[in-house]
């Protein structure tokens, strides 16, 4: 099996992460679309982390930091690369850019009926925590 390549995403990869999330990803997010993802890397050209095999794209992570909090979406691992490590090498190198940036804690979005990511989650470590429930309010329409 080829090597796995961890490394932050340019603005040449994005169409194709986007392309990524709609075949590898659960759901959408009102941020998939270009303007969007080219934000967040130019904010934080660290956040949106990829990883590869013989050069295609099999996985990402956006490891966010805001000074205060670490955030993590948008995991997600080509069907046809699951349960071979690479959500795992992610989640270790978002990891480590937290804690190269100070961060305590990370937290983790995951859709309540995605029970397959559930089971990744609760390996990698991270447990749901019930007595809190995120709100949101979208700020477009």
């Amino acid at each position: 099996m080829s090597e796995l390549r961890i490394r932050p995403a340019t603005p040449d990869d994005l169409d194709a992460v986007l392309a990524f999330w709609k075949m590898a990803a659960e759901g959408t997010s009102i941020s998939d679309d270009r303007a969007g993802v080219e934000r967040l890397v130019a904010r934080d050209p660290e956040a949106l982390v990829l990883a590869e095999r013989d050069g295609e794209l099999a996985g990402t992570v956006i490891a966010g930091f805001d000074g205060w909090r670490c955030h993590l979406y948008r995991l997600a691992v080509h069907p046809g690369h699951r349960r071979r490590g690479i959500a795992s090498a992610l989640l270790a190198a978002a990891e480590e850019r937290f804690v190269r940036l100070g961060g305590r804690r990370a937290d983790a979005m995951v859709l309540t009926r995605n029970e397959s990511a559930h089971a990744a989650w609760d390996a990698a470590g991270y447990a749901a925590e019930e007595q809190r429930r995120r709100w949101v309010k979208p700020l477009t329409d």
